[in-house]
């Protein structure tokens, strides 16, 4: 009997043994860290797979942008920062690989541990790591930045700060984060943080609107500006990461420069009078009719294609459910069946891109549409059965319209409005038992041209429920400030997406964003439903838990009916001057080119 339980507690003894093996090979420092599974790039990488390593420096590229800027702080909620700043003065401890779902790889750190649960992250800097005024990254620069990012400004870092239960120095370069939560994605979140110089900001009140440009350790720094007109930004030759592999056959112009304009019309007159590098269109049609000017015809102008394989992400009309006319989902489907999306699509863009049919459509993240849920995400969404809206479990597609007068939607719409104590008077206006008429705004910022031909012709349809809507045109200052305090009946909303959701989704669907200012939760959507099926994504350990989890995400949000949705392009159009070029090979994300300018490089 001695002998057997010897022998036993010898077993246990060395199973232990095995465990902690395992757990000391886990949380080997490593180059990079991916969601799930394996870094597709080796440690001994020369570049990323989608640049061209060998792009020559030098140049200049010139963006167009609408509205303005008054701050260079682009981390806090007053003020309208200028476009770039964190893009290109600021780094983070690690930098992303484009061609996989979610892959991170060092760039301030030059490696990253973790244990099998994911409990902690431990990042190393690299001893090279230089602010662009020479003085060294340190981990206590680091640790400041977590937490000022992560408890002032901006709160789209805050959630993920709550979750980090102590930061610890662990060696002249290393710090280590021990989270309070069983979250996969926390590293790479971390991962993905900017780091700021703390000297700079000491005796300074970090959420300020400032013109003073935060010192950052990137690939640019400010060069010149002129506030809401121009900023300029110049390639720092004393990069101190200009040699790492990550980013060989990045960052390759000498200058970049974002001019600013009233609206995307005097966007596009500019590039066409040449003042201009490049142009994203966003509209279909005009792709097709509008490209004819001299500079296309003579070939100094070169119209590309790029395709993606990302979700749809969401763009429409948001409701805001906080004023009480939207609070009732009945009178949300009602307006989005009269909603006549066929007519307005062909209208617009001459019918050729596709709607969005769920937030994360095109891709296989998505619900289908119209069919019930099945296998493991009718099981997540199970014990919200009570909680849901019609459409969650059985099925929800978006309606169609088979004529112009959508006269079998507006019948629907008609119908639901009734329900939901909505009738419409012998005078034809839209009112509720207190005798209120139904009536709304929509707020759009000034150069939003698209956007208010698409309402002006949704308001028209309105008329036949006898609903009024108006539209009100905001400088972007302005619209900035009502969104932050959502003070809006309805407005143009966009979402962009990826095949990696997981921390930012509580940032956007989040209950905190109800009352909590600034959080992009514009629609002001209260769902615990959608909140456990983030909690779920996030501390999933295999792809199947992680997709069944983000399609159930996508049904609660589709059939919460928050949003109308329009269309969405499946490729990037990008107009260009001839010098400027970009890979051949394109990522997975492939729009990330069309988004300039980070691998394009100039050539004459």
């Amino acid at each position: 009997m001695v002998r057997h339980i010897y022998a036993r507690l010898q077993t246990l003894a060395a199973a232990l043994m095995l465990s902690l093996a395992a757990s000391a090979v886990q949380a080997e420092p490593r180059h990079a860290i991916a969601m799930y599974g394996e870094p597709a790039l080796p440690p001994d990488f020369v570049s990323l797979p989608q640049v061209n390593p060998d792009a020559p420096k030098g140049g200049k590229i010139t963006f167009g942008q609408s509205g303005t800027f008054d701050t260079l702080n682009p981390f806090i909620t007053a003020g309208q920062p200028a476009t770039g700043v964190s893009t290109y003065v600021v780094e983070t401890l690690m930098g992303r690989n484009y061609d996989e779902p979610f892959s991170l790889y060092g760039l301030l750190a030059e490696s990253v541990s973790t244990d099998e649960a994911r409990s902690y992250a431990e990042f190393t800097l690299r001893e090279e790591a230089r602010f662009s005024d020479g003085s060294p990254v340190t981990v206590e620069d680091v640790i400041w930045s977590m937490e000022t990012l992560g408890t002032l400004g901006n709160p789209r870092y805050h959630a993920a700060w709550k979750k980090v239960a102590a930061v610890e120095q662990t060696g002249p370069r290393s710090v280590r984060f021990t989270f309070n939560t069983e979250d996969r994605e926390l590293p790479l979140i971390l991962g993905l943080r900017p780091i700021l110089k703390k000297a700079q900001w000491q005796g300074k009140d970090f959420e300020a609107t400032t013109f003073e440009a935060p010192i950052g350790s990137g690939p640019y720094v400010v060069d010149k500006m002129e506030p809401g007109v121009f900023i300029s930004f110049r390639r720092n030759p004393d990069w101190w990461g200009k040699d790492l592999p990550f980013n060989r056959g990045q960052w390759n112009f000498d200058e970049i420069r974002h001019e600013y304009f009233a609206n995307s019309q005097a966007i596009f007159e500019a590039f066409k009078a040449g003042a201009l590098s490049t142009y994203r269109e966003g509209n279909a049609a005009k792709w097709l009719s509008n490209y004819s000017f001299p500079a296309v015809q003579s070939g100094d102008v070169v119209k590309s294609e790029i395709p993606h394989k990302r979700p749809s992400g969401i763009e429409g009309l948001v409701f805001n459910t906080r004023r009480p006319i939207f609070a009732d989902w009945r009178v949300r489907e009602a307006l989005i069946l009269a909603f006549n999306f066929e007519f307005i699509n062909q209208t617009i863009t001459g019918g050729t891109e596709p709607r969005i049919q769920s937030y994360f459509s095109n891709s296989t993240l998505a619900m289908e549409p119209g069919k019930p849920a099945e296998g493991r995400v009718a099981d997540l969404l199970a014990p919200f059965r009570d909680q849901l809206l019609p459409g969650a479990l059985d099925g929800y597609a978006l309606p169609v319209a088979t004529d112009r007068s959508n006269r079998r939607n507006i019948r629907k719409a008609t119908a639901l409005l009734e329900e939901a104590g909505w009738a419409v008077g012998d005078d034809g206006i839209l009112r509720n038992a207190a005798g209120q008429p139904f009536a709304f705004d929509i707020v759009l910022t000034v150069g939003q041209d698209e956007m208010a031909s698409i309402a002006a012709i949704y308001i028209e349809s309105l008329k036949a429920l006898g609903i009024t809507a108006t539209v009100t045109m905001l400088d972007s200052a302005q619209m900035k400030e009502r969104m932050t305090k959502y003070d809006f009946d309805m407005t143009h909303y966009i979402r962009s997406l990826s095949l990696s959701p997981g921390n930012e989704q509580t940032l956007y669907w989040g209950s905190a964003g109800v009352t909590e200012p600034g959080t992009r939760n514009w629609m002001g959507m209260n769902s615990p439903a959608a909140e456990a099926m983030i909690a779920d994504m996030v501390k999933a350990s295999d792809p199947a838990e992680f997709a069944a989890a983000t399609q159930a995400l996508d049904r609660v949000l589709t059939t919460g009916r928050y949003v109308i949705p329009i269309w969405y392009a499946d490729k990037a159009r990008i107009a260009h001057r001839k010098e400027l070029r970009f890979p051949d090979r394109i990522p997975l994300y492939g729009d990330w080119i069309g988004f300039q300018p980070d691998i394009w490089w100039y050539q004459d």
